[in-house]
């Protein structure tokens, strides 16, 4: 199967290589979990390599969605909205099952074959909104089917009652219609949040089956720590990571480079309590290589 980077910094090693072209992927998770972050990173990274992107928000207005990225640093975003190659299709308090029925064919038919990167946050009003499970088989797998036709698919679900049980009634039909499916799970810790990610499904993928520590760092959004999840770990300095990434200037892209080095201007060492930095250096500079 052909690859695509996910944008996420560390998921592609957990992911033999990243996420297969033309897949749907389905992230979960509580509020606060980083969902959206998420999905902005994987169109960002799609927009970074001329891929186009279109963001489907369920929920949130557009304008929301381009605050909370400039808000994390990615001011880029703008440029992106401005040459159209992201675009926005804002469906927050419509009527799910005819708007994706009826108006979405129309959209996909315009955009067919355009091997875009293709989000949609969250799917959980939709769920909502049909409680029979038969009429949510029936829309979702058709809305899914038709964004594949376009492009590579991520999808985020709110979790909700118990954090980490995944046994829950609006996600079940969802994680049954995703070709993956990763879980954001996040619990209050003494000295803050622990988070971590679990893939739980990758068809036609090998993926890791440990659980990972995350970290949601302004400037670079989600990132994944490679190793298995263990609750002992060193902390490591900001400054000490952007002066080895100083020294792959004009090894990898001058974008690239430029970006990344914009992005340690809104990092804080508390971001990655625990995590081993000698790995978020592996992993973000295998993003460009």
């Amino acid at each position: 199967m052909k690859k695509i980077k996910s944008g996420v910094y560390g998921l592609n090693a957990i992911m033999d290589g990243g996420i297969n072209v033309r897949s749907t992927t389905v992230v979960i998770g509580c509020s606060g979990a980083g969902k959206t972050t998420f999905a902005t990173q994987f169109i960002r990274r799609g927009l970074e390599e001329g891929q186009e992107g279109v963001f489907v928000s369920l929920d949130e207005n557009k304008e929301q969605i381009i605050r909370e990225a400039i808000e994390m640093g990615w001011k880029d975003i703008m440029d992106y909205v401005k040459d159209k190659t992201l675009v926005f299709i804002d469906a927050s308090g419509r009527d799910f099952s005819t708007f994706i029925k009826k108006e979405l064919p129309s959209f996909v038919s315009r955009w067919e074959g355009a091997d875009a990167r293709i989000a949609i946050d969250p799917l959980t009003p939709v769920v909502w909104a049909l409680p029979d499970r038969y009429e949510q088989r029936d829309v979702i797998g058709f809305m899914l089917k038709e964004m594949r036709k376009i492009g590579t698919v991520v999808a985020t679900l709110e979790e909700h009652g118990t954090k980490g049980d995944l046994s829950g009634p609006e996600v079940i039909i969802p994680m049954y219609l995703a070709d993956n499916v990763i879980h954001l799970n996040y619990k209050p810790m003494d000295e803050g949040i622990e988070r971590r990610l679990k893939i739980v499904k990758a068809r036609s993928t090998r993926h890791s089956e440990d659980y990972h520590r995350y970290s949601i760092v302004g400037g670079l959004g989600i990132v994944v720590e490679k190793a298995p999840y263990s609750p002992r770990r060193s902390k490591r300095m900001v400054m000490q990571m952007k002066k080895e990434i100083g020294k792959l200037k004009g090894k990898i892209p001058d974008t690239a480079y430029n970006k990344l080095m914009d992005a340690f201007e809104y990092m804080r060492d508390d971001d990655f309590r625990g995590m081993d930095a000698t790995e978020i250096l592996r992993a973000i500079v295998e993003e460009y290589m």
